[in-house]
């Protein structure tokens, strides 16, 4: 068993982990709208969202760690993907909940799914098991753009 390098642990959870915060921080208040607008069918309590959205950033940290403490190779290609998704995930954000822009929160959510299918391909191809753990992470964001797609037509 290979040893933990924690600091690359630690800056491979701060990464993700800080740009939730920042997206929980700079849309609080526009999401308390959420519960006040025409909801699809299988929509779940606002409280599950934060308590989801917590294990996919940590999940997301350790997938990073092991792409960096890979030997694999396209790790730079990996970290592009990373910080892409990462980039458009924080941008989904604001456009649904601070703009209540739905139909462009819509069109933004596809980028960001293509964006983690891409990422998880390139994290397999670097260390499987980084790759696996995002599988979380991209059958969340399937279902969050069943929920914005259809919070979209409903609004």
């Amino acid at each position: 068993m290979k040893k933990i390098n924690w600091g690359t642990l630690v800056s491979s959870l701060v990464i993700p982990l800080a740009v939730g915060g920042a997206a929980a921080l700079i849309t609080d208040a526009g999401a308390g709208f959420y519960d006040e607008v025409t909801q699809p069918p299988l929509s779940p309590p606002s409280w599950v969202f934060s308590v989801v959205w917590t294990i996919l950033y940590i999940l997301m940290g350790v997938s990073l760690y092991l792409v960096r403490t890979s030997g694999g190779g396209n790790k730079r290609r990996a970290y592009v993907l990373f910080g892409a998704q990462l980039a458009v995930n924080l941008i989904w954000s604001i456009v649904f909940f601070n703009a209540r822009a739905f139909l462009a929160a819509s069109v933004i959510i596809v980028l960001l799914w293509a964006l983690i299918l891409a990422m998880v391909v390139v994290f397999r191809s670097v260390r499987p098991a980084a790759g696996y753990l995002q599988f979380p992470y991209f059958f969340w964001v399937t279902f969050a753009a069943y929920l914005t797609w259809s919070i979209y037509y409903l609004n």
